[in-house]
């Protein structure tokens, strides 16, 4: 009878682990990361993730709010002052100030980052040029830009 239990208990165990052995590395929890783009805007990033969350923590957002989430994407991100702009079951738009160094007269570099999970598709956008990755867990290198000009300055001739 004891050997049965713990027979019965080990199967359970692995049964319960499976899941844990398959799960990919663009999963972080129950977010599943489907692509982040970043816009580089002067020394702001603005980030906008899309991911998909499991079907049975649905209902938990309805009852609880959505605070774990926000928590949850902010670790997969892993920038320290990233600020939430909003939010929703299946995409979240932050924004970074200072994410880029400023070295004067409208030049700036956006340093490589790493992130917390693998990213599927990663879209890094400034106003010269746009980099694209696939699956990858870090924006390698870094990026140098120049800031737009004001639309609102009139050029003197």
């Amino acid at each position: 009878m004891r050997a049965r239990a713990i027979a019965l208990l080990i199967l359970l165990l692995l049964c319960c682990a499976a899941p844990a052995f398959a799960a990919s590395e663009d999963r972080y929890s129950y977010i599943t990361v489907e692509d982040i783009r970043i816009r580089l805007d002067n020394g702001t990033a603005v980030i906008h993730v899309n991911y998909s969350v499991d079907e049975g923590t649905r209902f938990i957002f309805f009852l609880l709010g959505k605070q774990d989430l926000k928590n949850k994407l902010l670790k997969i991100l892993n920038y320290e002052d990233a600020r939430i702009q909003r939010i929703d079951l299946s995409s979240a738009d932050f924004t970074v100030y200072n994410a880029s160094y400023s070295y004067g007269k409208g030049i700036y570099w956006y340093p490589s980052h790493d992130f917390n999970v693998v990213i599927p598709s990663l879209t890094v956008q400034s106003p010269q040029t746009t980099r694209n990755f696939t699956d990858t867990k870090q924006f390698p290198g870094g990026m140098g830009f120049f800031a737009e000009r004001d639309p609102q300055v009139p050029q003197i001739a």
